[in-house]
């Protein structure tokens, strides 16, 4: 054949062009099969992410219908508070505040999500892993969830389990409607480089769906655990007494006009909130007791009735957190109602050698401190009022513990299920072995509410605040602006020793930026110490500064 005679126009079409022969011949079969592995790859990392998303909301939903199945994500979170180390729990306080729980929350449900995401890139080839990880959630939910005080072991691995299979089977639907040709047994699709666009419409919204079933899942979980709280506390229904030995409200004397100031009694909705809890317990009050138990000649079981029954005592006493940095805000004043924890402690004739008082929380907290505080004549409770309002479940309805010149750590017990009383050298609370001191009075401190740091108006300005030191009160308060003198500022007449005390002074800023110092005296005449310490192990020390440009 002449090899000069035109190409036939059928024959034209079976020569490759180099392009097609450098990148479609001569690619390697399998790497071209890859492709659309890579192109749909996010999406099996959606449907896994989604699929971990409707296992935490399955949980929380099956957790909504009975007190005795526990939040899996607040076991798991309790958890993760125990292990935690001392250095990470002072950080996350001191950053975050009250909201360090929300946080950790906040993060737990993101690291899930993101594992959900990696164990559904293995699924399309290897969808044991779906079904090895999602086992895995639910047997470590189990396992945290069963050492939750309330809860019941039939019903945790009822809510691990639904948890476990909600999520494995979201994962299948969803990388069903990914690829339908990679299922187990089906054969390869002839055409897998890519999703037909009605395809890839469906499986989003197939993930919308089953986003919007966690979502759902979770809010009602939440409202109904709510609900069984109010409705099995049944805190609307109690009425309580009014007191044998009532404090009157403050007097316009003893309150503060200065612009700024922190309120004498701290309103409910802003008094600080920190513990160990990252669900608020639910207390069945039909069940609920208090306990007084250990080294006593007569030990005691009062229900919630017997307790209200009592005659009750006011007092005004202001509550501090050890983890309070100088001039912070994890600080409160309210007026308790409640029964004198000397009342109840005579009753269980407590013996000699019972020298440590240890509360015990229905959720397994304690705290331990000096029996001899319920009797050296400072103000020691089992309260059960806050502001003239039944104990918020949020501060410890049914019951709490409030004593007067010492930090919530060692003393505040919420949720107050046992007294127990032990030799001092005996029992260790909560936050000793991690490092926080077993003896925790608390130390005279002073803060500036205003102005705050910033910018300020030059000229007459109010500089205010309050200062503390419970069972001492407090005597004097004195303010320095930059290197100048203290002046003495203002007081109220004394709400009681064990409140909090309002302060302010007019000074005189000229332009420029400026140093504002702050000072207290108890009441036995001793000002606060300059030297600046850190919260551990038994609360912070030194003068709050506030720095000021007036201008």
């Amino acid at each position: 054949m002449d090899e000069n005679l035109p190409t036939p126009p059928e024959a034209a079409e079976e020569v490759s062009s180099p392009d097609e022969t450098e990148g479609s011949r001569d690619r390697d079969p399998e790497q071209a099969a890859e492709q659309p592995a890579r192109r749909t790859g996010w999406m099996y990392a959606l449907a896994g992410a989604v699929s971990a998303g409707v296992a935490l909301g399955i949980s929380e939903l099956v957790s909504g219908f009975s007190l005795s199945a526990p939040s899996l994500v607040l076991a798991v979170g309790d958890a993760f508070i125990d292990i935690t180390p001392a250095w990470l729990k002072d950080w996350a306080v001191d950053v975050f505040g009250a909201n360090d729980k929300n946080v950790l929350i906040g993060g737990m449900i993101v690291v899930t999500l993101l594992l959900g995401g990696a164990a559904g890139l293995f699924v399309r080839r290897l969808p044991w892993i779906g079904a090895a990880a999602f086992a895995a959630f639910g047997a470590l939910g189990f396992w945290l969830g069963i050492e939750v005080p309330l809860a019941g072991t039939a019903l945790t691995a009822v809510s691990a389990a639904a948890a476990a299979v909600s999520g494995f089977a979201s994962l299948l639907i969803l990388r069903q409607l990914i690829e339908k040709e990679d299922l187990p047994g089906r054969a390869p699709a002839a055409d897998p480089a890519a999703l037909h666009s009605s395809e890839r419409r469906k499986f989003l919204a197939g993930t919308a769906g089953a986003a919007a079933v966690a979502a759902g899942a979770a809010v009602l979980g939440r409202n109904r655990t709510e609900r069984s709280r109010i409705q099995v506390a049944t805190r609307e229904e109690v009425a309580l007494p009014g007191a044998s030995d009532p404090v009157p409200d403050p007097l316009p004397s003893q309150i503060s006009t200065a612009a700024g100031v922190s309120p004498l009694i701290t309103p409910i909705a802003e008094f600080y909130k920190v513990d160990t809890a990252l669900g608020i317990p639910a207390v069945d009050l039909d069940t609920w007791t208090l306990s007084m138990t250990g080294l006593v000649d007569r030990p005691l079981q009062l229900t919630y009735e017997q307790i209200i029954s009592q005659p009750m005592v006011e007092r005004y006493i202001t509550l501090a957190c050890v983890s309070n940095r100088v001039g912070g805000e994890l600080v409160g004043n309210a007026k308790w109602l409640g029964i004198p924890l000397r009342t109840l402690v005579e009753e269980a004739e407590v013996r000699p050698e019972g020298a440590q008082l240890i509360g015990r929380s229905v959720d397994g907290f304690t705290v331990g401190f000096p029996t001899e505080a319920v009797f050296d004549g400072r103000e020691a409770l089992l309260a059960v009022g806050m502001n003239d309002e039944k104990l918020p479940f949020k501060h410890g309805f049914p019951a709490r513990l409030v004593v007067s010149g010492l930090y919530g750590y060692v003393s505040a017990t919420k949720w107050l299920s046992e007294i127990e009383f032990s030799r001092w050298e005996d029992f260790d609370a909560y936050w000793v072995p991690r490092g926080w001191a077993k003896e925790a009075p608390i130390k005279t401190q002073s803060r500036i509410d205003t102005p705050r740091p910033g910018q300020v108006d030059a000229g007459p300005v109010t500089i205010a605040g309050v200062a503390w030191a419970q069972s001492r009160g407090i005597t004097r308060v004195e303010v320095a602006v930059d290197d100048g003198p203290w002046r003495e500022a203002q007081l109220p007449d004394e709400l009681s020793i064990d409140s909090w005390r309002q302060w302010s002074v007019e000074e005189n800023l000229s332009p420029g930026r400026h140093r504002i110092m702050v000072r207290a005296a108890d009441g036995t005449g001793v000002f606060q110490t300059a030297e600046r310490t850190p919260v551990r192990p038994d609360g912070a020390t030194g003068y709050h500064t506030v720095d000021v440009n007036a201008v």
